[in-house]
């Protein structure tokens, strides 16, 4: 790696949008690569870390775990299976959010109900929130 194409943590951070923390904790848990060290001790990076930094943190927003995003990774190389690998995990991810946001409905249509049945006055043992809150399901 030239001096002109080495970037520092800072520099890739930057560029990543990431913080130079979660790039020293993504290398501790494998998922960036032990960059090259200078004589000097600090770290040297070369624009494949930024894309795959980039790439992590789109991951990360899809709602990909560290894991998924290690396998998505590994699957990425795969020239044979890759493809399909990464087709199979995006789809699992998608219903699991698809589960997600249906039981967020279902606790969004439970709520209003209680937020419609309240008056927003009058005493607290009379509160149809209060009341749901402090039952006990057996």
């Amino acid at each position: 790696m030239t001096t002109q194409s080495a970037l520092t943590i800072g520099r890739i951070a930057q560029s990543a949008g990431v913080a130079i923390d979660t790039i020293r904790f993504y290398e501790r848990e494998g998922l960036l690569p032990e960059p090259r060290r200078r004589p000097s001790g600090y770290r040297e990076y070369d624009q494949s870390a930024v894309s795959r930094l980039r790439f992590i943190r789109r991951a990360k927003d899809l709602g990909f775990t560290l894991e998924e995003i290690r396998e998505l990774l590994a699957l990425s190389a795969d020239r044979h299976v890759g493809v399909e690998g990464v087709r199979e995990r995006a789809a699992a991810r998608l219903r699991a959010i698809d589960d997600r946001i249906a039981e967020l409905q279902r606790v969004r249509a439970g709520l209003a109900e209680l937020v419609d049945a309240c008056p927003g006055h009058g005493a607290p043992e009379d509160c149809p929130i209060l009341k749901a809150l402090g039952e006990t399901t057996p």
